[in-house]
């Protein structure tokens, strides 16, 4: 194996583990143990870093496998650019409804329901999309 293979895979393989970690054992973990007002408080703290782990990792992976497979690298851009637009303007919008709903507003309830799934199916897209790429250094 490449040593560009081999950060290729290594960083793929950060990426989708520690987006699993976080979906499968992080979230929930967090609002089981915490009250819901301290949960969404952290989570707040939490997506942010969050976001930026998925987008170095998914860039870096894309770098690496860019002169080895143009379309898995394309894939990873596809996350890293995902992951921007989540962190930059999808949280945002899901913060401002959620403190509008929290304050009365039943229409930014509905939407921040709206925005909370889309950021739940995007995040679930990026996973499996890693996954795909994961699966590619073993088949």
């Amino acid at each position: 194996m490449t040593i560009l293979a081999t950060l290729a895979l290594f960083a793929t393989a950060l990426l989708f583990g520690g987006m699993a970690f976080f979906a499968a054992l992080i979230a929930p973990m967090i609002f089981k143990a915490l009250p819901a007002e301290m949960a969404s408080r952290f989570v707040r703290a939490v997506f942010p870093p969050y976001y930026l782990w998925v987008l170095a990792t998914s860039a870096a992976a894309c770098v690496a496998l860019f002169p080895l497979s143009k379309p898995d690298a394309g894939m990873m851009a596809a996350i890293a650019g995902l992951a921007f637009w989540l962190r930059q303007v999808l949280m945002p919008r899901i913060n401002l409804l959620s403190d509008a709903a929290k304050a009365g507003d039943a229409d930014a309830g509905r939407a921040f329901d709206r925005a909370h799934k889309l950021s739940v199916a995007a995040n679930l897209l990026q996973m499996i999309v890693a996954g795909v790429v994961l699966a590619g250094f073993v088949l």
